[in-house]
């Protein structure tokens, strides 16, 4: 694992073990202003949500009773709990995250709900410990972006669809070149901006990968949402040294309280000195898997 993996690893574990969640104002906020409804976010446990959304992909996926929707970089189960009420008793949402801190915060939010019918798996999205051809509907929200091989990601995610199945992403990707401040900035790679891929690259990789009838919209999201919530986002950042493209932090924060409020202020600073919007945009991203 990179030092950048094992930065974003670290700092959304931090994320997990602090009180960020829905009863916060901003942190609903955020999640509000990438799509979600009150009343979705008021049908689940507060602490699934975090604000760390770019998007709804539960809302586009036209999921169906009975079908295995598996979630990519899960987080506090969000998407998977909202996932569970659509495919019914029946189905199965299954959530991948790499951090346990992040599953064992899922797990007990479905124990707090009382969901029956999902399971939280351990693991990296470019290895997900699933049979080939178990999955009906794969989403994912925020999170392929940080991925340092999103083909070996996408070919991944084919394997584990059924022929006919689907990918319903939101995500974010890149239009332009971004401001180097940003691109070389490890909060805003954390914060999910400067590990985006292109769009034309996005959608091009996913054909390679098997994928057909690739789609690629723009949600109209405003990225700043990400300043409405004070402790948002999962990193700190003392001490910066330049490592690599990224600068890296050279020791870890006092809490996770302390550290989920550097990231946001990092991350916070950056787009109140950069229009990100320019280069980046909050993404609805559709392809489907050939059914022969």
């Amino acid at each position: 694992m990179t030092d950048v993996q094992n930065e974003v690893k670290a700092k959304y574990g931090a994320v997990a073990e602090s009180t960020l969640s829905s009863s916060d104002a901003g942190v609903k906020a955020v999640a509000e202003a990438f799509g979600y409804s009150a009343e979705e976010l008021t049908s689940i446990p507060a602490e699934a949500n975090m604000g760390l959304s770019c998007g709804n992909p539960t809302a586009t996926a036209n999921l169906r009773q009975s079908e295995v929707v598996v979630d990519l970089g899960s987080g506090g189960g969000l998407d998977v709990f909202l996932a569970a009420k659509q495919i019914g008793p029946t189905g199965k949402a299954i959530g991948i995250d790499m951090t346990p801190t992040m599953i064992e915060r899922a797990r007990a939010n479905a124990e707090k709900g009382g969901y029956t019918n999902v399971e939280f798996h351990l693991a990296s999205i470019d290895n997900i410990p699933l049979p080939d051809a178990s999955a009906d509907c794969v989403i994912s929200n925020c999170v392929l972006n940080l991925a340092p091989d999103k083909p070996a990601v996408f070919r991944e995610i084919a394997r584990i669809l059924k022929p006919g199945g689907r990918l319903a992403v939101s995500d974010i990707a890149l239009k332009g070149e971004l401001p180097a401040a940003i691109a070389s900035s490890l909060a805003a790679y954390v914060g999910c901006i400067a590990g985006a891929m292109r769009i034309d690259a996005y959608r091009e990789e996913l054909l390679k990968a098997g994928f057909e009838y690739v789609e690629i919209v723009e949600s109209g999201f405003d990225l700043n949402a990400y300043k409405k919530v004070e402790n948002h986002a999962g990193c700190c950042s003392p001490a910066m040294e330049a490592s690599g493209a990224f600068a890296v932090v050279q020791e870890s924060c006092c809490t996770p309280e302390s550290t989920a409020t550097r990231l946001h202020q990092d991350l916070g600073a950056l787009l109140d000195t950069y229009d990100v919007n320019q280069a980046a945009a909050s993404v609805k991203v559709y392809a489907l898997k050939p059914r022969g």
